[in-house]
């Protein structure tokens, strides 16, 4: 359930915020917000995944308010900008996203993984609008955005393709065939996005499938990869990696966000028991207040 008990941030003054000071710290700010959302409703229904859900939370909420030209009442419009979140387990925060851009009523996220919901622990592009691709078994995200962006060649349409990856995407071989695949068509305006918190299911990444050097591997491979690795908990880190990206004309392009799984909460995070385990009263009871702190931090920047 939502919570009445903190500050909520609109969405349609971040929307309408022509101020980039004023709107990175309100982007900021209704990241932390959802960081809140998403425990409440894990605690809540006693499932779902805070992990991976948490170290997502700035980057899907620049895209959704500030880069991306989408009309959510237009779900299906043809000349939208595609956005697949590969890592379907964090399907809460995409929901919770999605839901403050106005894609569905913001009460409708207290029906999560419930009988009959479409608000399942991983997103159906079927029934949730908004929700590009049907994502959660790992690995074919990227392949899929790879697809979408040459239908955008074909078609001549100008549609920017996104993916957002994580660390057990890139484990998969679907995966690499389709970076090698994109560094052969080239399609123009196909990002990937990596949410790099370096822990997975069982364990750091690390130790389970090392990945780096991560950008050496990608311009390996022949890609454009960001000249830095940029924060990916910093609002004002991940829009100078969007200007970046739309400075760049050489295709495809990879930017590295070095991230934190579990953000927010000190005993969740860069801890991989936190995966996907439930979020039981004592967990709640200590957590919850640590993501109030921030966000009470937070508003005295607006």
């Amino acid at each position: 359930m939502i919570a009445a008990d903190i500050k909520r941030v609109d969405p349609g003054a971040v929307l309408a915020e022509t101020g980039l000071g004023k709107k990175t710290a309100m982007m900021q700010y209704l990241a932390q917000e959802c960081r809140v959302d998403v425990m409440d409703i894990l605690h809540d229904k006693g499932t779902g995944h805070w992990g991976g859900a948490a170290s997502a939370a700035e980057l899907l909420i620049v895209l959704y308010f500030h880069v991306l030209n989408i009309r959510p009442h237009e779900p299906d419009w043809p000349d939208r900008d595609r956005l697949v979140i590969s890592k379907g387990h964090a399907s809460c925060m995409i929901y919770t996203a999605l839901a403050k851009r106005g894609y569905f009523a913001v009460e409708e996220l207290d029906s999560f993984r419930q009988l009959n919901s479409r608000l399942q622990g991983h997103p159906c592009m079927r029934k949730v609008p908004g929700v590009e691709m049907s994502t959660g078994a790992l690995g074919h995200g990227l392949s899929v955005t790879l697809g979408m962006a040459l239908a955008a060649s074909v078609q001549k349409r100008t549609f920017w393709s996104y993916v957002l990856v994580g660390d057990g995407d890139l484990n998969e071989g679907q995966t690499w065939e389709g970076i090698m695949s994109a560094a052969k068509f080239r399609p123009e305006r196909f990002v990937v996005l990596v949410d790099y918190n370096k822990v997975q299911l069982d364990g750091p990444s690390a130790e389970i499938m090392p990945l780096d050097p991560l950008p050496e591997k990608f311009a390996s491979f022949g890609w454009n990869v960001a000249p830095e690795v940029y924060d990916g908990h910093r609002v004002a880190s991940i829009l100078e990696s969007m200007d970046w990206i739309q400075a760049q004309d050489r295709w495809p392009v990879v930017v590295i966000y070095n991230t934190h799984k579990g953000r927010g909460v000190s005993f969740m995070e860069d801890n991989f028991k936190w995966h996907g385990a439930p979020v039981d009263d004592e967990t709640y009871a200590k957590s919850r207040p640590e993501l109030l702190k921030t966000l009470s931090e937070l508003e005295e920047q607006l």
